[in-house]
């Protein structure tokens, strides 16, 4: 395993490990299609239409049966490669919209028009089918030999199969690889800066004592504490691979707990997906009462004050075309967690399609690497696959042009009405109503335009 040099205000050795001892488990290997992933939200899977998305580049299409399973298929017909999610679901089939095939449940191919009534459907006119299920109110795929695919496998927050503990979710897509994703998140000591005024206060930024308490093909578990209280108290930091980075926060109660659930989905090279939940067990009536759209509307600021930073990290990366080692200069009190990741990846990450390990490197476009969005953009990115926020997006667009439309009504009848008090209370209301536009339509920006910092 390679380890990293850390600067260090002490005397610094030539080389310091960051685990505590080599277990067994380290000997076990590791395969990307070996694991359940995180799709979305189970309320935000839309209701009788194809989904599309892909993991790894690979299209993928999820939709229900008329009996409510699940269905995951390659996104893409037989016949001549038409995206299956462009078509429409009859019978609980979905039909590729451009010569009418429909594909059932397992891949299988049940009508095609073209051919004669009495005609038979050709044995390879069939699309790849993937096991799906429903877990915590979340929608998971494995990619791997169906036969292999076990539930147990699942990376579930036991917390919240507990009804003392309440929760939050959030989903967004963001325009840089997983790996930069999971080294944000892995990364506390950014928190104190990056997300002053959102998220903590960049007076509390300090040293961390990080250890790693056991890395293997499972994953890193670590924890972490602030060095300026003495005695302070430890958090648990965990990966547990492929795609999940999990908080768990203790506090001088002991039966206060909370987490941070953070899953990560590869779309594809530059596109990657953050599945988010967080739970607690105190203070819940505020949690359950506050509206979903309404938390987004935080979480997406959290997002977006990250999210340049980490596309010029990985631009400028791709432009060096050199290793992690050679170009970073990490700290012991910050940044073990993150160069343990990245060797994670060293060790582990063979098979995976492509990644950017500490010392290695497997299918990335050194040198040549354009994002695809140099902005943020709210709306593509959450606002139009998280049913809450799309919801309350079309809502106010509504309710702000019928502002608008009564203004406009209020302030016609005002002129052609007779009598003075009725032309003060017809103009007063077009006032009114124009004050109600302008407050919808404010609200109703805030799920289109993204956060900058000023």
């Amino acid at each position: 395993m390679t380890v990293p040099t850390y600067i260090s205000d002490e005397t610094p050795t030539p080389r310091e490990t960051t685990t505590t001892e080599v277990t067994p488990e380290t000997d076990q290997t590791f395969h990307y299609r070996s694991c359940w992933y995180p799709i979305c939200f189970v309320q935000d899977l839309p209701k009788n239409k194809p989904y599309s998305f892909s993991l790894y580049e690979e299209p993928l299409v999820l939709f229900r049966n008329e009996t409510g399973t699940l269905i995951c298929l390659t996104n893409r017909c037989p016949h001549r490669a038409a995206k299956l999610s462009d078509g429409q679901i009859i019978d609980g089939k979905i039909e590729c919209l451009y010569h009418g095939w429909q594909f059932g449940i397992n891949g299988e191919c049940l009508h095609i028009p073209q051919l004669a009534p009495d005609a038979k459907i050709p044995v390879n006119a069939c699309v790849e089918s993937f096991p799906v299920v429903q877990r915590q109110g979340m929608i998971w795929l494995w990619i791997g030999e169906a036969k292999k695919a076990d539930e147990r496998l699942i990376p579930i927050i036991p917390e919240l199969d507990n009804p003392a503990f309440v929760s939050t979710d959030y989903i967004r897509e963001l325009p840089y690889d997983q790996n930069y994703l999971i080294e944000n998140f892995i990364d506390p000591a950014h928190v104190y800066i990056s997300h002053d005024g959102s998220e903590a206060n960049r007076q509390d930024a300090q040293p961390l004592e990080i250890e790693v308490l056991e890395s293997c093909a499972m994953g890193i578990r670590g924890k972490f504490r602030g060095m300026l209280k003495v005695n302070g108290r430890y958090q648990r930091l965990d990966f547990i691979a492929p795609n999940l980075v999990h908080y768990r926060l203790s506090f001088a109660k002991p039966d206060w707990l909370a987490g941070l659930a953070l899953y990560t989905v590869p779309l594809g090279r530059g596109r990657s997906r953050v599945i988010l939940r967080r739970y607690r067990n105190f203070f819940t009536g505020q949690m359950k009462l506050k509206p979903r759209w309404l938390e987004h509307l935080r979480q997406n600021r959290v997002l977006e004050e990250d999210l340049p930073l980490i596309l010029g990290q990985q631009t400028e990366i791709a432009r060096l075309g050199k290793s992690l080692q050679e170009i970073f200069l990490p700290l012991k009190t910050s940044d073990v967690l993150v160069t343990e990741y990245r060797k994670w990846l060293d060790n582990f990450g063979a098979s995976l399609p492509y990644y950017q390990g500490y010392n290695t490197t497997k299918n990335m476009s050194n040198g040549e690497y354009i994002p695809q969005s140099v902005e943020s953009d709210r709306f593509s990115q959450h606002t139009v696959i998280c049913s809450s926020c799309h919801r309350a997006y079309q809502i106010t667009n509504r309710l702000k042009y019928t502002g608008v439309g009564v203004a406009i009504a209020l302030f016609a009848l005002a002129i052609v009405t007779d009598g003075e008090w009725r032309e003060i209370v017809a103009v007063s209301g077009a006032g009114l109503a124009i004050v109600f536009a302008a407050i919808t339509g404010k609200i109703e920006r805030k799920f289109k335009d993204s956060y900058h910092r000023s």
